[in-house]
């Protein structure tokens, strides 16, 4: 089997033309079949269309092609991987496999994306040949941004399973759990058994939707959704069906049985529309009759009221309080714990490939085995609860120095994919060679070492620039490269708002104007570093988090990477030399003075941020040379290994000469602000903050289309900068944004 360079979906549906789409955004050529063309072609419109966005950009719809299998199931030949997501019927799958077989070319690698049917029984009527190059690729929906993909190899060749893992996992960023072929694998078998007991126990404990969701949320580190909420969200008509096809499929003894009660509520709320999201409400529901208000069902009446809050004691662990919420957790959490541990031997004989199911396919903080090993005694908690427990409870952690406890009651280290480099790692066998209250600096091998942000959400201070200008000391000393990068979930938010809203409120200028000369100087230095610096994109990189990578000599970005210029939002403009990176971007191709400014102008005043690495690149935050990386923990693999073919022959750049267009480039972008006003999308404030900035980007007061230096812009820009730091109408923009999430438009 080679590698894979053609793929074919089958199903135009909800989650083939999903997974369609993420193949597409690997950039690879893909032919999606329905019963007709025209089906498939209405559902790669239907992709253009949905949200959030199947595509990372809108341009890579044109590699997907539409067929039909009532004519066309020849265009499988040239296919590499073939992949099956038709309705979930034996029946159908069976005789599509048998045109599948006729169709195929020799090396085709064929799979199913059920979710609910075993490897077994897809295969019953297949031949040996078709069986070694058959597997089960279950992903999750929407497949763009569910990280997990369970694999069922059943009978196919070590090389088949390998070369769709390793496909999976490098072009479409997936993180792959292997499991047995056992009714529902490993996610949804332990997901269903949650959620159906969290709302069978709600409904005979007598609790409130909002309760059962305060328990079953952040207390535990799932979703804010809870367990009501993400029905919502699944759609509740879905449920039964998914819970009787567990239950058909699953031996009468299995805890499922005991916990698939019949919730006659459900089906009242199912006849009446009430379906989730979907439908006409569901658990919760948006009032807009009364200013979008949102409610909650009332379990026993029926009937929507206000939403009630619910505060949780913080004294003392939920699972230890003896209230109506510590019971409830205790209960339910109780059936969750023991069927994990039922679950080790049969659906997985790894505890670290059920936690990473669970984390990976529905966004659990940490999965059941770590959540044990923060809870205590949990075999007491099953005895009390007079659940069972399974052999793997033991008197001692489920893991250990980055070991995972095995059935045989020893420990092995988690298995990590080949390739990996997590930060996490090195933590567990190293100290930092510098470090204090904000970041650190690491040695991750190869001569090369990394910067990591420790601050909350990434956020820049004194400490983190004072330590990244000893870091760069330190690898110009010690190192071949540098990287900046962590396995927390951002770059950087910027700057901390709130120590800026307090000097602002103190008026302390002086402080502020510090903070931001400071910044220029380090990011410069970053800038010129004699060794080359390889910034990590991933999550947010808002404001000052994009203004560091764009000093840095290259990029890797995840693919779902957030980057932008958002200063404009809270009333400022970038301070720490971003406007001049920016206009650096587009004035090598450009011709005059002024393409860079309107360009640099229009991504930064209307505080655009990219939906995408590849919305980055087209937006002009990645250039050519940096790269991009899919699976999310691959990103500083991947940065480190840049790293180490820049330094091969690496030369920092020579400081430039911006040719800049003066006041009358100013007063042209002002006059484009106006018009944006005179249009409704643009407020008085907001003439004010583009006018700050047009006057920076066209070089302040100097003359037209002289040549200024990369000090005097800077210069220029920190003026701009404290002019609007110290407008009231900045201070509202700040607080506001701390209080709500969302800009002000005064």
């Amino acid at each position: 089997m080679g590698d894979i360079r053609k793929v074919a979906v089958i199903g135009s549906g909800v989650m083939g033309a999903g997974i369609a789409a993420q193949i597409a955004n690997a950039g690879l050529p893909v032919r999606l079949f329905d019963m007709t063309k025209d089906m498939a072609a209405a559902a790669i419109a239907r992709l253009l269309k949905t949200a959030p966005a199947p595509f990372m950009s809108p341009d890579n719809a044109r590699h997907i092609s539409a067929h039909g299998i009532d004519g066309e199931l020849a265009a499988l030949g040239d296919c590499d991987w073939i992949v099956e997501a038709v309705v979930e019927r034996l029946d159908v799958k069976q005789a599509l496999y048998a045109k599948i077989a006729d169709h195929a070319g020799p090396g085709a690698i064929i799979s199913s994306n059920t979710s609910t049917i075993r490897l077994a029984e897809l295969l019953a009527k297949s031949t040996p040949e078709f069986r070694q190059r058959f597997v089960i690729t279950h992903f999750f929906n929407p497949p763009r941004y569910m990280r997990l993909l369970e694999i069922v190899q059943g009978e196919a060749s070590a090389s088949v399973a390998q070369t769709i893992a390793r496909f999976a996992d490098v072009a479409l960023g997936k993180s792959i759990v292997w499991c047995k072929d056992r009714p529902g694998f490993i996610a949804n078998r332990l997901g269903c058994f949650w959620s159906q007991a969290a709302m069978a126990t709600a409904f005979d404990m007598g609790l409130t939707v909002e309760e059962a969701d305060a328990v079953m949320g952040k207390a535990f580190g799932i979703p804010k959704t809870g367990v009501f909420g993400l029905m919502d969200l699944v759609g509740i008509d879905l449920i039964p069906h998914v819970n009787a096809s567990l239950a058909r499929a699953l031996p009468a003894d299995d805890l499922f049985q005991k916990v698939n009660v019949p919730l006659p509520f459900m089906d009242r709320m199912i006849a009446a529309g009430l379906t989730g999201r979907k439908g006409k409400g569901g658990f919760y529901r948006i009032n807009r009759e009364m200013g979008r208000r949102k409610e909650a069902i009332d379990l026993v009446t029926g009937k929507y009221r206000t939403l009630n809050s619910v505060m949780i004691d913080g004294t003392t662990p939920l699972l230890e309080q003896d209230t109506p919420l510590g019971r409830y957790a205790r209960r339910v959490w109780g059936l969750v714990f023991a069927y994990a541990g039922l679950l080790l031997g049969d659906a997985a004989d790894d505890i670290a490939a059920i936690d990473a199911a669970m984390r990976l396919g529905y966004n659990w903080r940490w999965g059941p085995f770590e959540l044990m090993d923060r809870a205590g005694d949990v075999p007491g908690l099953l005895r009390a609860e007079g659940l069972p427990v399974a052999p793997v409870f033991r008197d001692a952690p489920f893991y250990r120095d980055g070991e995972a406890l095995a059935l045989d009651g020893t420990y092995h280290p988690v298995r990590r994919a080949e390739g990996l480099v997590l930060l996490a790692d090195v933590k567990r066998r190293s100290s930092p060679l510098l470090a204090n209250g904000s970041a650190a600096l690491w040695d991750i091998g190869d001569g090369v070492c990394c910067f990591e942000i420790t601050t909350k959400m990434n956020t820049f201070d004194g400490a983190v620039f004072d330590l990244l200008g000893q870091a760069i000391d330190r690898a110009i000393r010690d190192f071949r490269a540098m990287v900046i990068g962590g396995d927390g979930p951002h770059t950087s938010a910027g700057v901390n708002l709130k120590a800026v809203a307090t000097l602002i409120r103190t008026e302390d200028w002086s402080d502020i104007e510090k903070t931001v000369a400071s910044g220029q100087a380090v990011l410069k230095r970053l800038k010129y570093c004699s060794v080359p610096v390889v910034g990590c994109a991933h999550g947010l990189a808002l404001g000052g988090g994009c203004e560091m990578l764009l000093h840095c000599a290259a990029i890797q970005a995840h693919g779902e990477a957030n980057i932008g210029l958002v200063e404009c939002g809270v009333g400022l403009i970038p301070g720490w030399g971003g406007n001049g990176e920016m206009m650096l971007r587009t004035s090598i191709s450009a011709r005059g003075p002024m393409p860079p400014v309107i360009a640099a102008f229009e991504t930064i005043a209307m505080a655009q941020v990219s939906r995408s690495a590849q919305g980055a690149r087209a937006m002009g935050f990645l250039r050519g040379g940096d790269g991009i990386t899919m699976n999310r923990d691959r990103l500083l693999a991947d940065a480190k290994a840049r790293a180490l073919l820049l330094a091969t022959h690496y030369q920092p750049p020579q400081p430039p000469l911006f040719s800049l267009p003066g006041p009358s480039g100013a007063v042209a972008l002002a006059l484009q602000a106006e018009s944006l006003r005179k249009l409704g999308k643009a407020s008085d404030y907001d003439l004010v903050v583009t006018g700050a900035l047009a006057r920076t980007l066209t070089g302040g007061e100097a003359d037209a289309v002289r040549p200024i230096s990369e000090q005097l812009l800077l210069d220029v820009e920190r003026a701009s900068f404290m002019t609007l730091v110290r407008r009231p109408e900045t201070l509202a923009r700040i607080e506001h944004t701390l209080e709500t999430g969302k800009p002000l438009r005064n």
